[in-house]
C-alpha cells in the first residue's frame, strides 16, 4: 500500500468529518438547506464515508438524536412554559419598568442591560427586544438619546443569556452533550456573561455615542408601542412576583449542585434542585401568582399557553441533529483523532472549543447550529483531556463565547436589530456585529481568566 493510500486509511474518519463539516456549511450557507435537514444530511454522509455501514449509520444518527433530545426536549419546552407566564402576564414588563425606575441615561443603560440578562433567560432573543422594544423608545425620548444609547446594552443582555445562562437552549444542549453539570454552567455562565454584557452594552453605547455611530439615517421602523403602565404599588408587586418565578428554579438547579461540595448527600435537594423538577416548580409558581386576576387577563394566558411551543419545534430539531452528527463523529472514531490532532497540536480544549464555534459561527449564522456543531466536534477532545467539572462548565461558556461573535448579513439577528433600530447594514456592522463581538471575546477572556482560580 503506497503511503498516500496508508494516510488516506489511518485518517479516514477525520477526513469525513472535514468534508461532513464543508458539505453542512455549503448546504446552509450557498444553497439555503434548512439547517435541521442540513444536519441530518451531514451526519448520514459523514459517517458513509468514514467507513460505518449503512445500518451502522442510522444506528448512530438515531441514538445520538434521542439521547440529546431526551433530555433537551423536557427543558426547553418547560422553559417555553416559563416565558408564557412571564411574558403574557406583564411580569416581564414590570420587572424591566421596576428595574429602570427613573434612573438618569446613564444608570438606566446598566439597568438596560441587566434587564435584557434576566429576560432573555425564559425567553428567546427575538420575542426579548418584540417585548422590551417600547421601553427602549420610551427611555429613548425620556433622555433625548438615541435609541440604540439603551438598545446595544438590552441586545447585548439578550445575546449574553441566550448563549450564557441555561435554561436557554443552546447552553442546555453543549452542556448535555460535554456532559457537564447544569449548575456549575449557570454559574459560569452568570461571571462570564456579566462582564460581557456591561463591555458590549452600555459601555459600548457610550463610546460609539461619542464618535457619532448612534444615529440612524431614518427613524426606527418600529412604532411607538403605548402600554398601559400599573400603578407603582402594582408595578412593584408584579416585579417582586416575576423576580420569584425566575429567581426559583435557577437557585434549586445551583443549589444542587454545589450541595455534594458541601456534603450534603441528600436525595431531596438532588431531585428538587434537578432541572425538570425545578422548572417544573418555577412553572407551578408562576401559574399561581401570575396567573392574572381578570377573566381578560386568563384568556390571554391561555392563548399564550396554547402557543407556547410553536417556536421550540424548530429548536428541539435542530438541537436532535446535531446531537445526530455528534454521534457519527463518536462511533466513527472521528472525534479521538480530532481529539488527538488538536491535543498533540498544543491546542488547549476550551481555545478548540471557542475556535471551532466561531467559524461555524461566521461562515453560517446561527449562533445555536455553532454551539452544537461545535459541541459535537469538541466532546471527544474533552473527554481525552479529562475535562470535569468547573473545566467542562467553562468549556460549555467557551463554546458560547465563539458562537456569539460576529452576527453580521447571515444572522436572522442581525437583520431584526436592523429593521427595529432603523438602521442600514453599515450601521448596524459598527454597531451590532460590533456589540456580539465584544460579547464574545470578552466571555472567553472571563472563561480563561477563570481557569487560574477554578
Amino acid at each position: 500500500m503506497s503511503d498516500l493510500a496508508q494516510f488516506i486509511s489511518d485518517w479516514q474518519p477525520l477526513l469525513a468529518t472535514l468534508v461532513g463539516v464543508a458539505g453542512l456549511l455549503f448546504l446552509i450557507i450557498v444553497r439555503r438547506v434548512n439547517a435541521f435537514a442540513a444536519l441530518l444530511v451531514g451526519a448520514l454522509a459523514t459517517g458513509l464515508m468514514a467507513g460505518l455501514s449503512p445500518p451502522s449509520v442510522i444506528d448512530a444518527v438515531t441514538n445520538g438524536f434521542a439521547g440529546v433530545l431526551g433530555f433537551i426536549a423536557v427543558i426547553v419546552g418547560l422553559g417555553a412554559l416559563l416565558g408564557v407566564y412571564l411574558e403574557a402576564s406583564g411580569g416581564a414588563s414590570a420587572l424591566a419598568r421596576s428595574i429602570i425606575g427613573n434612573r438618569p441615561a446613564g444608570p438606566a443603560g446598566i439597568a438596560m442591560g441587566f434587564v435584557g440578562l434576566i429576560i432573555a433567560i425564559p425567553v428567546f432573543f427575538d420575542v426579548g427586544l418584540i417585548l422590551l422594544f417600547p421601553l427602549v423608545q420610551a427611555l429613548s425620548k425620556r433622555a433625548g438619546k438615541p435609541a440604540l444609547y439603551f438598545g446595544l446594552p438590552l441586545l447585548a443582555g439578550l445575546a449574553t443569556a441566550h448563549a450564557f445562562i441555561p435554561p436557554t437552549p443552546g447552553p442546555v444542549a453543549v452542556a448535555e452533550i460535554l456532559s457537564a453539570q447544569l449548575g456549575l454552567v449557570i454559574i459560569c455562565g452568570l461571571i462570564a456573561g456579566i462582564p460581557a454584557m456591561l463591555v458590549a452594552g452600555p459601555y459600548y453605547a457610550r463610546l460609539a455615542e461619542g464618535r457619532g455611530w448612534l444615529e440612524t439615517n431614518a427613524g426606527s421602523s418600529a412604532a411607538l408601542v403605548s402600554e398601559d403602565t400599573p400603578q407603582p404599588d402594582a408595578l412593584q408587586s408584579l416585579a417582586l412576583r416575576a423576580m420569584a418565578v425566575l429567581a426559583l428554579p435557577l437557585a434549586l438547579i445551583v443549589l444542587a449542585a454545589f450541595a455534594p461540595m458541601l456534603g450534603w448527600q441528600s436525595e431531596i435537594v438532588a431531585f428538587i434542585g434537578h432541572p425538570f423538577v425545578a422548572l417544573m416548580i418555577g412553572c407551578a409558581l408562576a401559574a399561581w401568582i401570575l396567573r392574572g386576576d381578570s377573566e381578560e387577563d386568563r384568556e390571554k394566558l391561555r392563548d399564550g399557553l396554547t402557543r407556547a411551543f410553536e417556536p421550540t419545534a424548530v429548536i428541539l430539531l435542530v438541537t436532535g441533529a446535531g446531537g445526530a452528527f455528534k454521534q457519527v463523529l463518536v462511533d466513527t472514531g472521528a472525534g479521538k483523532l480530532l481529539a488527538e490532532s488538536f491535543l498533540g497540536a498544543g491546542i488547549t480544549p476550551i481555545i478548540a472549543g471557542f475556535l471551532l464555534a466561531a467559524i461555524v459561527r461566521v461562515a453560517q449564522g446561527s449562533a445555536t447550529v455553532a454551539m452544537l456543531t461545535a459541541a459535537g466536534l469538541s466532546a471527544p477532545i474533552a473527554a481525552a483531556a479529562g475535562l470535569e467539572g468547573w473545566d467542562l462548565a467553562r468549556m460549555v461558556i467557551a463554546i458560547a463565547a465563539g458562537a456569539s461573535i460576529v452576527s453580521h448579513v447571515n444572522d436572522s439577528g442581525f437583520w431584526l436589530v436592523s429593521r427595529y433600530f432603523g438602521l442600514d447594514a453599515k450601521q448596524t456592522l459598527r454597531t451590532w456585529t460590533v456589540a456580539s463581538t465584544l460579547v464574545g471575546c470578552v466571555g472567553f477572556a472571563v472563561v480563561l481568566a477563570l481557569g487560574l482560580v477554578l
